[in-house]
């Protein structure tokens, strides 16, 4: 069973910036679709991801509010992808997760696999 973890959550100022990591128990990331969905204090999570990556066709996609200001990497030799944020405001705070969907025997033929979260906190 693939696994992941997230890290690099933590408290940073308006305006800053921080790059959380998501590592996979192993090599997952070069197919299929990985998503990062957040959770903010008090809220249920969100349903629908912030961002998207298909790695194997080149495709990245954000939404609105992360546009411009969110960008996901990956690093194939740590089986990790980092999400860098910039500009943060405190509307970001959040737990933010990492998902990737890994083929199995389901009856959907994939499973999307999460982190525990991580917590960032920006403050005003």
């Amino acid at each position: 069973q693939v696994q992941l973890a997230e890290s690099g959550g933590g408290l940073v100022q308006a305006g800053g910036s921080l790059t959380l990591a998501c590592v996979a128990s192993r090599n997952i990331f070069t197919s299929n679709v990985m998503r990062w969905y957040r959770q903010a204090p008090g809220k249920p999570r969100e349903s629908r991801e912030f961002g998207a990556a298909l790695w194997s066709e080149g495709m990245m996609n954000f939404a609105d509010f992360a546009k411009g200001r969110f960008t996901l990497s990956r690093e194939d030799a740590k089986n990790t992808v980092y999400l860098q944020m910039k500009d943060l405001t405190p509307e970001d705070t959040a737990v933010y997760y990492c998902t990737q969907d890994v083929i199995d025997d389901s009856p959907q033929g994939y499973t999307e696999v999460w982190g525990q979260g991580t917590l960032v906190t920006v403050s005003s």
